[in-house]
């Protein structure tokens, strides 16, 4: 049951996004079309489950003074790893994320599930909690750029699904939505909408 909460409970009741204000900055940049939201999903998915795993390994062996900096290497170099995996296999989208794939170095989801839970954890419960997170970081980005991409550009994808008598109607893709400021709007929304559902993480 515990292994089922670490992957399952990070998608709804403690979401790294809209419950613990986590990496929202990705959001920003990377949600303007749905193949690049999905891919930065998996790939810090990735590097979250294998950070997870490799610092429960260690955790052990690891003295206090220099924990943040074998950290830092073991995140570094799996990020290195999906950049080359990414280049490798989807270029183009490796090109339309940009610096953002180095920038999971930074990602506070990674280095928070590392401290307060691999750290103290089995690795395979570790393993596990990585994917969680990282699946629930995933479902925002893939959310809001669901919405972007549909409404700013009439597409999912890549490919148009507004038909084009709805253009021809009059109708006209909500440019406003393709701006940075709408991915946290949207975000924004998201938590309203979780929040209203889940009287537990209301304020009182």
């Amino acid at each position: 049951m515990s292994n089922l909460k670490n992957l399952t409970g990070p998608l709804s009741a403690n979401n790294p996004v809209i419950v613990q204000i986590l990496g929202i900055c990705s959001a920003l940049a990377v949600t303007i079309k749905l193949e690049p939201a999905f891919v930065m999903g998996l790939s810090v998915m990735v590097v979250t489950a294998f950070a997870n795993l490799v610092m429960s390994l260690l955790r052990n062996g690891i003295p206090s003074r220099i924990r943040i900096i074998v950290q830092l290497v073991v995140i570094a170099a799996l990020v290195i790893l999906v950049d080359q995996v990414l280049k490798a296999f989807v270029y183009d989208v490796s090109k339309q994320l940009s610096v953002y794939v180095g920038l999971i170095i930074t990602n506070c989801i990674i280095m928070g599930r590392v401290e307060a839970y691999a750290l103290g954890n089995k690795p395979w419960a570790s393993f596990l909690d990585g994917i969680g997170n990282g699946l629930g970081y995933m479902a925002i980005l893939v959310i809001v750029a669901f919405f972007r991409e549909l409404f700013g550009s009439g597409c999912l994808f890549g490919i148009q699904v507004i038909p084009d008598s709805f253009y021809a109607a009059g109708y006209s893709n909500m440019g406003i939505m393709l701006f940075p400021p709408m991915a946290l709007i949207l975000v924004g929304v998201i938590i309203w909408v979780h929040r209203s559902f889940k009287k537990d993480l209301q304020e009182k």
